[in-house]
């Protein structure tokens, strides 16, 4: 698959980050502050930059090294956020982890499921992965729902995992291995064969918020 031509389906697509969409990448980050914030990366005695040229070359070095995926997602050829595929690890565990944001003014468009199931897929079929994280903040509902429609299984909590928006908070962990998804992501959504509970958080677990 060519990455830079990425992958699509209706007006959303799923492409890998280029060094001129640090721009309009970085206007929508500015510009989404109070949206994004609670749900941001943070470094623990560290400060939030915002150069997204230099982030942008940081991710492309990842991927030229094979450590990452970083792409763009798009929404009717505009830039709509981000969804980056890191901590890839090869050998016998053949995993990594998704992670992404999307601009407020495109929420509800169905753009991050479609791209998570494009960039899982994409994963399995033609990058030699076998196992795909997503980890939550239990307040994060919009996230939830994103791994409630594509039936990535939960598969726990954990304590004060990443550290987001100024201290290390609580995680919800949810994946999918290659074997759960024969016929693919994308297929098992739009052809409603997602397991309706497969990413239900179980009682012992769920966090009084």
């Amino acid at each position: 698959m060519d990455q830079a031509a990425g992958m699509r389906h209706g007006p959303i697509g799923l492409r890998l980050v280029r060094s001129r969409d640090a721009r309009a990448l970085q206007h929508e980050l500015l510009a989404n502050r109070s949206w994004l914030q609670p749900w941001e990366a943070t470094v623990p005695y560290g400060a939030v930059s915002f150069d997204m040229r230099l982030s942008i070359r940081r991710l492309l070095q990842q991927y030229r090294d094979g450590g990452g995926y970083p792409f763009v997602m798009e929404y009717e050829g505009e830039v709509a956020g981000q969804l980056n595929v890191w901590g890839v690890a090869r050998g016998s565990l053949c995993s990594a982890t998704i992670g992404y944001w999307v601009s407020e003014r495109f929420a509800g468009k169905g753009i991050t499921p479609t791209a998570v199931a494009l960039a899982t897929d994409a994963c399995f079929a033609e990058y030699g992965l076998h196992r795909m994280e997503i980890c939550i903040r239990p307040e994060n509902a919009a996230s939830l729902r994103v791994v409630q429609k594509l039936g990535f299984r939960y598969e726990g909590l954990r304590r004060r995992y990443i550290h987001i928006d100024g201290d290390w908070r609580d995680h919800y962990a949810f994946a999918l291995t290659r074997e759960d998804v024969p016929q693919g992501v994308l297929a098992r959504w739009l052809n409603g064969q997602v397991p309706p509970d497969a990413a239900t958080v179980p009682p012992s677990d769920r966090l009084t918020l």
